[in-house]
């Protein structure tokens, strides 16, 4: 288990089991809460990413280790630790910047 994760990290997160249109198998995941509540809950509120790109409005496009990826902030949830796996690395702070100026559109 993953004791604390940064906000901005990306790790591999195993999202099993799933439901209906939740996204499914092993895949890296944003973590979006912030360090304060990473520290001192067992869960992360995380934007899982996903390989298929998308030009949707709540989706951005990244690259993540020389790879593009998808931040699926339509599946943004909270997990329990527990599901984390391996640190991949972390978010560019330009991409995190557009992630959290995604979010709060989403949320005002």
């Amino acid at each position: 288990m993953v004791d604390f994760p940064k906000q901005g990290s990306i790790y591999w997160f195993d999202p099993e089991p799933s439901k209906g249109a939740e996204l499914r198998k092993i895949r890296p995941c944003v973590i979006v809460s912030p360090d304060e509540m990473n520290n001192n809950i067992k869960t992360v509120i995380i934007v899982p990413l996903n390989s298929t790109i998308r030009l949707w409005d709540f989706r951005l496009k990244a690259t993540i280790a020389g790879n593009d990826s998808s931040l699926a902030c339509d599946q943004i949830r909270s997990i329990d630790k527990s599901r984390l796996k391996a640190q991949i690395g972390n978010l560019k702070p330009s991409d995190l910047e557009r992630l959290f100026g995604l979010l709060q559109s989403m949320f005002s």
